[in-house]
């Protein structure tokens, strides 16, 4: 039995790759390791048949055209034989001892399956993933134990208050992956940022959720390519957009409140911080264009569910990136700029 399928994501990824493909093998063959070589140019494809050929069972290589980071995943989960599905993308990696722990507890769920109901499996594991600024020798970790109990199976209508700077992110999550299947999930080729949908849309379809305080994932911040980098994104503000409104589509709010209230609560919030993340990028391009972008993200949003364009505008933090006028822009920009001084994100 593999207890858990990673899925590794490659385009040109040479140069750190082996870094996150060995933070993985210490789980043996209780796990298997699927690297997507997604099209690379470079000499991600010929590492990922090394791996395979040096640990048969374990590492799979597969060898597909360009289809983006969304068609990396996508690739592995059809293939997945786990029990539970991580994806860890190629320039990030693992603690080798939250690995441990973690691959021990779902050792034990697995083991205890034929004598537990099977609702009482995780849905979804959470741990917690840190931010790793390697160049400036900095880190910051976060943290849920104020949101699950720890190490307790619970639902989400036992969670607690998410602060400010907490959201759960694909790094954080490993889903079990029949659930995973089950939501059907898709993600959109030859997109960045389409982890925000990976970590919003199954959600709903989570009813047992096992949290483990230990830090897990490593996120490796600061390459000047990366995603997350102010200048890429705003040079990607297309696809953050889309992504944007995917989100805010994918999942009917009314009826997650009437099982869950709190995960509505959670997830309108993400919708929030999508939304204001767009319409910042959007103001820091500061072009006529990008102000009808933000202006036509907002109508979509009007047009598609009122009740939420209201909550949005005038309940949450994304509101606070709307306000009118240049004097607006200028209040939206001074709070954006003091979060990521204080939060240390790209």
């Amino acid at each position: 039995m593999k207890y858990i399928t990673f899925t590794i994501p490659c385009y040109n990824s040479q140069d750190y790759m082996k870094r996150c493909i060995d933070s993985l093998l210490p789980g043996g063959d209780d796990v298997e390791i699927i690297i997507v070589d997604d099209g690379s140019t470079d000499a991600t494809g010929e590492i990922a048949d090394y791996y395979e050929k040096q640990y048969p069972g374990i590492v799979k290589a597969v060898h597909k055209e360009n289809g983006g980071h969304g068609s990396g995943v996508n690739t592995g989960l059809q293939l997945a034989a786990g029990v539970y599905f991580k994806v860890v993308d190629s320039d990030d990696w693992l603690d080798e001892a939250a690995y441990e722990k973690l691959l021990g507890r779902i050792r034990g769920f697995c083991v205890k399956k034929e004598t537990r109901l099977i609702g009482e499996i995780p849905d979804m594991l959470v741990c917690n993933y840190v931010y790793d600024h390697l160049d400036e020798g900095t880190s910051r970790v976060m943290r849920y134990r104020n949101i699950f109990p720890i190490e307790e199976m619970c639902d989400w209508n036992d969670i607690g208050r998410f602060h400010a700077s907490q959201y759960l992110i694909m790094h954080a999550l490993i889903f079990r992956t029949e659930v995973l299947r089950r939501t059907g999930v898709v993600l959109p080729e030859h997109t960045f940022y389409v982890d925000n949908i990976f970590a919003y849309q199954p959600l709903p379809y989570v009813n047992h959720i096992y949290y483990m305080n230990v830090d897990l994932y490593h996120y490796y911040i600061g390459r000047e390519d990366q995603s997350v980098n102010e200048k890429v994104l705003m040079s990607r503000i297309d696809q953050q957009i889309l992504v944007t409104e995917i989100v805010s589509k994918c999942v009917d709010l009314k009826e997650v409140k009437e099982i869950y209230p709190k995960l509505a609560e959670y997830m309108c919030r993400n919708i929030s911080i999508m939304m204001a993340i767009s319409s910042i990028h959007l103001l820091l391009i500061n072009s006529q264009e990008a102000y009808s972008k933000r202006k036509q993200l907002w109508k979509g949003i009007k047009e598609e569910n009122t009740r939420l364009y209201y909550r949005l505008k005038y309940t949450t933090l994304s509101g606070l990136t709307y306000l009118p006028g240049r004097l607006g822009g200028m209040v939206t920009m001074s709070g954006y700029r003091a979060a990521k001084k204080i939060y240390q994100f790209q």
